[in-house]
């Protein structure tokens, strides 16, 4: 119970500081109504690679995209309004049925896992396509290959990989 709720407290404080971190910088972006992405696949395409636009704040701009979209969104964490880039499923993907398994943040490369935001806490693993929200930019920038995967996360080698953002050099 203790050790569950100090992962839980570290948890939230690195999601809150990854959150912060952009706009620290000054990553200031424009503020659209509720949400805007950045990219969308060509459609009809499944898996559709796309690059995000450089001309914004988009973490994620200098990243391959495959079934996977830049999104900006708001929290309102201690009712502050705070907004931030993640990167979550393209609707294709995330239309299809699943079933099985959970979602996960994988580097291949290292075998080192992230994390996901549900609602503003970050969690290892995901049920549902809707769900899956990369926010961990540090994690991504040192790894040149990341991937969502869908199955067993005690078994990565044997999950479906649904998708994957590779950091351009």
């Amino acid at each position: 119970m203790i050790r569950r709720t100090a992962l839980r407290t570290l948890t939230t404080v690195a999601v809150t500081a990854a959150l912060a971190l952009p706009l620290v910088q000054g990553a200031q972006a424009a503020t659209p109504a509720t949400t805007a992405p950045a990219t969308a696949a060509a459609p009809g395409t499944p898996g559709a690679r796309a690059t995000i636009n450089a001309h914004d704040d988009n973490p994620f701009r200098w990243m391959e995209l495959d079934s996977l979209r830049a999104d900006f969104q708001f929290m309102y964490p201690a009712g502050h309004r705070v907004g931030f880039w993640s990167l979550v499923l393209t609707d294709e993907v995330a239309q299809q049925k699943f079933e099985g398994g959970k979602f996960f943040v994988y580097a291949p490369a290292t075998g080192e896992f992230s994390f996901f935001l549900d609602t503003d806490i970050a969690v290892r693993t995901v049920d549902h396509p809707s769900q899956v929200r990369l926010v961990d930019t540090e994690f991504m920038r040192s790894h040149p290959r990341v991937e969502v995967r869908y199955g067993d996360p005690d078994h990565p080698g044997r999950a479906r990989v649904v998708a994957s953002a590779t950091t351009l050099m």
